[in-house]
């Protein structure tokens, strides 16, 4: 390795250069992080891009770290979840908004709190684990207090206290909670736990500025890539592409070769699968999520799950507080997050799922404004059912929304990442975003497997800060004016990009 050539980095960085060529076909969470860390190792990187920017796709606001929202998916996959979600903020440790999460159980639903404790308690210890291995993993609070209970009393004695004019400690962040529910109608306890947010813009930009920064990365935004053909001899892609940038027209018809191929497509995977000629079951699900102003907040509120049958009136509502009185909202009914038909799977003719004209409409040209406004008001209805004076709050910009794919057969699957068909050829398939950094690395695995690089080029020994070298250095002021530029840009309030707690 020290015989091998060195870049350098527009901040100074020396880098191993590697001349192994690499295509990421698709700029979202995963082929942009992966791209990243390809091109942090040295590597050169082509990342094609339909749309303007990257990470621009489903709505991400929450780390699921440990995955408490979801009842009914297996304890291996909630540990794997708060595995990937540490790991997540320690290299984007600037994407993070530092705020609890509240979950309560309305008595209309069926489930208890008490049923979330085993699982809370297995959490806190795996976590506490992770701490003791390696400190640089204590990135979601003191482990000795992962979680509180708040019991009917607990409540109505921070109800009598005054607002805190900052959250400083779990009591100061479960005051406005406990003077705005109707506590008649949860049972308890209620859980406080340290789950965090995580914004999506500052995501984007530090991909963004990262790859930037990085002179073997090159991104091709507005760039579609329209066939692929791979040579049986030497195993290379051709990747045929078309730039059509919106200042000076269709750029017409390129191609570039690479030595190896990741499919990062997301919910479009399928259609580089059928490129390639590889079968893969999977579905896609499209959804939202939705912006709203609340006037009369005065607050620092922590985010709120209250839990609730999927599918259903009465399914889960989510209230993801941001600065300025902004908040995002879920609820996952079939008028509100969810959409009548929209989960969709693919068949033998295709490895593509085929959503809906409509949902295809709304993905590439956006919401009609009466969509939106009709939406976001059943979303504030939805959470005024269990908060109500949320009932004043307004649309406050147009929703965040995309597809989601999910391997296999089995609509409740949260943790996924990659997975390989044929030679050099790598399909990313996570469902959450911190599962981009696993999908990452076991790519970089599989180059070393298959001869093409060595474990040391790959990087896999090394700390986890340390195969982000240059991204670390970026500082969280230049992150937060990107991000602010990214949502101006994508006519979301800037609000949504600035840093919580």
């Amino acid at each position: 390795m020290l015989n091998e050539p060195l870049m350098t980095t527009e901040n100074g960085t020396n880098r191993p250069f590697n001349h192994l060529k690499i295509g990421v076909i698709g700029g979202g969470m995963a082929g942009s992080t992966i791209a990243l860390r390809l091109a942090e190792q040295g590597f050169s990187v082509n990342l094609f891009e339909e749309g303007p920017g990257l990470v621009n796709g489903p709505p991400i606001c929450h780390l699921h770290a440990g995955g408490n929202l979801y009842r009914d998916i297996s304890d291996e996959q909630c540990l794997k979840l708060l595995k990937q979600s540490v790991d997540t903020l320690r290299v984007y440790k600037h994407s993070a908004n530092i705020r609890p999460t509240v979950i309560a159980v309305p008595q209309q639903d069926p489930g208890h709190p008490d049923l979330l404790l085993p699982r809370l308690a297995l959490l806190e210890q795996h976590y506490k684990e992770l701490v003791q291995a390696d400190p640089a993993n204590a990135v979601l609070g003191n482990p000795d207090e992962y979680f509180r209970l708040y019991y009917r009393d607990d409540m109505e004695r921070l109800a009598q206290r005054e607002m805190p004019d900052q959250a400083t400690a779990p009591d100061d962040w479960m005051v406005p909670v406990a003077k705005h529910l109707d506590l008649d109608h949860f049972k308890f306890p209620i859980v406080l736990v340290q789950e965090y947010g995580v914004s999506v813009f500052r995501l984007a930009a530090t991909v963004t500025l990262g790859l930037d920064a990085l002179p073997n990365s090159l991104v091709r935004t507005h760039t579609k890539v329209t066939h692929i053909e791979q040579d049986s001899q030497t195993r290379k892609w051709k990747i045929f592409y078309r730039c059509s940038e919106s200042d000076n027209g269709d750029m017409g018809s390129q191609t570039v070769d690479v030595d190896y191929l990741i499919n990062a497509c997301g919910y479009r995977t399928g259609t580089v699968d059928d490129m390639a000629h590889y079968k893969r079951k999977r579905m896609v699900e499209f959804k939202a999520a939705y912006v709203t102003r609340w006037d009369d907040s005065k607050a620092e509120w922590p985010e709120i799950i209250f839990h609730g049958q999927r599918g259903t009136p009465q399914g889960m509502a989510q209230l993801t507080p941001y600065p300025d009185g902004y908040f995002q909202l879920h609820g996952m009914t079939e008028d509100i997050t969810l959409f009548k038909g929209g989960l969709v799977s693919s068949n033998e003719q295709s490895a593509q799922p085929d959503l809906h004209p409509v949902y295809k409409n709304m993905l590439r040209n956006g919401w009609q404004p009466s969509d939106i406004e009709q939406r976001t008001k059943r979303a504030i209805a939805h959470i005024a059912k269990h908060l109500p004076a949320y009932k004043t709050a307004r649309v406050g910009g147009p929703p965040l929304f995309g597809a989601q794919q999910i391997p296999g057969e089995n609509p409740s699957l949260r943790t996924a990442d990659v997975s390989f068909d044929g030679y050099h050829y790598a399909r990313t398939e996570i469902v959450k975003a911190s599962s981009a950094l696993t999908a990452a690395d076991l790519i970089i695995q599989k180059l070393v497997e298959d001869g093409l690089i060595s474990a040391e080029q790959g990087g896999l020994t090394l700390p986890l800060e340390a195969r982000f070298p240059v991204t670390q250095q970026l500082d969280s002021g230049t992150i937060t004016r990107k991000a602010e530029s990214l949502a101006k840009a994508r006519q979301f309030p800037v609000a949504l990009a600035l840093p919580v707690g």
